[in-house]
């Protein structure tokens, strides 16, 4: 059965409007996304290099997991599920945190990808050998230190995803972390 999402306006509100996935990245119609770091006691952040196969972004370096909103879902649903799915990792709604939202546009080829995105973090200690990654999704993991990731962000995104706010928000929580 394909994907369904509430259909959002261009505000983020709700429309009462429920459309396949198909449609609304062929349209470019509205719609939630999720992401969320893993950052471990080392202040490392534990990424994922996508699949080969994927549409968008393919083989570059990513959020520890994300993914869309179905419809009905709450974000911090959808957040509890990626990990699941894509790295067998099972986190419980008091695991996360929201730390904020961006709106964004993504173009590639045929695929509008309008999303309001909630950042999520999560603090944990994860054995990235254990892990049971979804093939189709992940081709590996990796712990990256705070420094690095921060660099690749700012030298124009080198190697990871072209994910702007939301990496923008991880930097925002590593200088929160530094003040506190």
């Amino acid at each position: 059965m394909e994907e369904l999402f509430d259909v959002l306006n261009e505000k983020g509100e709700y429309t009462n409007r429920v459309e396949t996935r198909k449609k609304c990245h062929k349209e470019g119609l509205y719609h939630k996304a999720v992401v969320v770091f893993i950052i471990n006691s080392k202040g490392q952040v534990l990424l994922q290099r996508r699949s080969p196969n994927k549409r968008m972004w393919p083989n570059l370096w990513d959020v520890t997991a994300g993914g869309h909103v179905s419809s009905g879902e709450f974000g911090f649903q959808a957040i509890i599920r990626e990990c699941k799915e894509e790295l067998g990792i099972e986190l419980n709604k008091d695991d996360i945190t929201f730390i904020g939202s961006t709106k964004s546009t993504n173009i590639k080829g045929d695929i509008i990808n309008n999303h309001f995105n909630e950042i999520y973090i999560a603090n944990k200690e994860i054995d990235e050998t254990k892990l049971k990654l979804q093939e189709d999704e992940v081709a590996e993991v990796i712990w990256v230190d705070k420094d690095e990731i921060i660099k690749r962000i700012r030298d124009n995104y080198n190697g990871i995803t072209d994910k702007e706010g939301c990496w923008e928000y991880l930097i925002k929580y590593y200088e929160w972390l530094d003040r506190n």
